[in-house]
């Protein structure tokens, strides 16, 4: 089997001893030596003298008068066609970053397959800086830096150094989740499912156990978000030992949607609350307010089936109060729709909590109900505009939702249940 090719990347500046122990210990097979140009308002020379100066360039001590030791190359015993030189200026981040991001991706053309190591010893913080982050954006990169034991605070002891193989793979895998991580915050968790499924697995246990909860927890809340509760569930409930105290009130929440007994009805209706408002605050403004017409259809449907024994899509004949005028279809059902649903459930719960709503709230309903028969999800051409999903939500939090827990609390619902996280959890 073919050894890949190695090619360093190294930063030049400073003490020329850490370089020469770099290219002792990697071998590499071509270096791309990382060096400043001379400073454009001072004149002196960058760093770049250390690998392009002519006879004895560099000093073999700082305090040294006088340089008395040939270039890198010559030391190292590299050939022309073994180095290049790559000048980045000395405090200019953003360019630094630039020119060295791409450099490794011109490296990795010009040498596929090869193995890529990047050492930040020497050099500018800048230039320091400006590698490692170049590096860190760059798949398959390694980091190292020249170290070994110190005299002091100061400086490595000369002769001690030796290569050392930075760790970061736990800073490549977080920066490579954030932006999945954060479309929680637009509650936009299928893209955070995919993104994060489609990440290479990390080596370290730790990290990829963390990676697979982010995962699978994407992709429960994307099933609760499409209303797949039992797919939500399945998902959430092997990590309750992890989210159990965090997430308490969700993970109830979630139960009581799954288990078919009287509350779970009631409970899926304040969960399609919670839905429109993930959609308004993605700004999709319309499927809001969809789902809001759906909420006051199904609550009337839910207490009339309840409270009354009327089923909507089929009302007895004598069930028709006097002076209400509903007509069979043409198969001969009576079937209703929100406002007619809602008159028959004041007529038969006067004294309840939602017949006081629905006569208090009568001509608000209507005028909701122009809106959404307005919008281009109903039977108009308007997209609903923010300022109306405010105010209905408004009228919602204020008026319905209270009308409704009212009717719930026997149920032991007496709040509704929590928002759908918009972060993960901390490690």
């Amino acid at each position: 089997m073919t050894t890949p090719p190695v090619i360093l990347l190294c930063t030049v500046g400073g003490s020329h001893e850490p370089i020469l122990t770099a290219l002792r210990q990697t071998a590499p097979d071509f270096t791309c030596f990382i060096c400043t140009d001379r400073d454009p308002a001072t004149g002196r020379p960058g760093s770049d003298v250390q690998i392009l100066g002519q006879g004895s360039c560099i000093k073999a001590r700082p305090s040294d008068e006088k340089p008395t030791l040939s270039n890198i190359p010559t030391q190292a015993g590299l050939r022309d066609d073994q180095y290049e030189v790559v000048r980045v200026p000395a405090d200019d981040l953003d360019e630094v970053f630039r020119i060295l991001r791409d450099t490794i991706e011109n490296l990795g053309q010009r040498f596929p397959g090869a193995r890529l190591l990047a050492d930040y010893t020497g050099g500018t913080k800048t230039m320091t800086a400006g590698l490692v982050s170049a590096a860190l954006e760059s798949d398959g990169v390694e980091l190292q830096l020249v170290t070994g034991s110190r005299a002091d605070l100061i400086k490595v002891r000369s002769g001690m150094e030796a290569v050392t193989q930075a760790h970061v793979e736990r800073v490549r895998l977080e920066r490579a989740m954030r932006p999945y991580v954060d479309a929680w915050r637009r509650f936009a968790y299928a893209e955070a499912y995919q993104g994060l499924a489609a990440l290479p697995r990390p080596r370290d246990r730790t990290l990829a156990a963390r990676l697979a909860m982010l995962r699978d927890l994407s992709r429960g809340l994307d099933a609760w978000d499409r209303f797949d509760h039992e797919t939500a569930l399945a998902a959430l409930e092997p990590y309750r030992p992890r989210i159990g105290a965090s997430w308490s009130a969700l993970l109830t929440a979630l139960k009581r949607l799954t288990t078919e007994d009287e509350i779970q009805e009631p409970a899926r209706l304040f969960d399609l609350w919670r839905n429109a408002e993930r959609r308004a605050a993605q700004g999709r403004y319309d499927d809001a307010v969809a789902r809001v017409y759906r909420l006051l259809e199904w609550s009337a449907q839910w207490l009339l089936r309840g409270r009354c024994g009327i089923d909507t899509s089929d009302v007895p004949p004598e069930r028709v109060p006097p002076g209400m005028t509903l007509r069979p279809n043409d198969k001969g059902r009576i079937q209703v729709g929100l406002m007619a649903a809602w008159e028959l459930l004041a007529h038969y719960q006067p004294d309840r909590s939602a017949g006081a709503f629905f006569r208090a709230e009568r001509n608000a309903l209507l005028n909701w109900l122009q809106v959404r028969n307005h919008s281009i999800l109903a039977h108009g051409f308007r997209p609903v505009a923010e300022a109306d999903w405010r105010v209905l939500a408004e009228w919602v939090n204020a008026v319905l939702l209270p009308a409704l827990l009212q009717e719930t609390a026997a149920l032991r619902i007496r709040e509704i249940p929590p928002q759908l996280p918009d972060r993960p959890l901390a490690e």
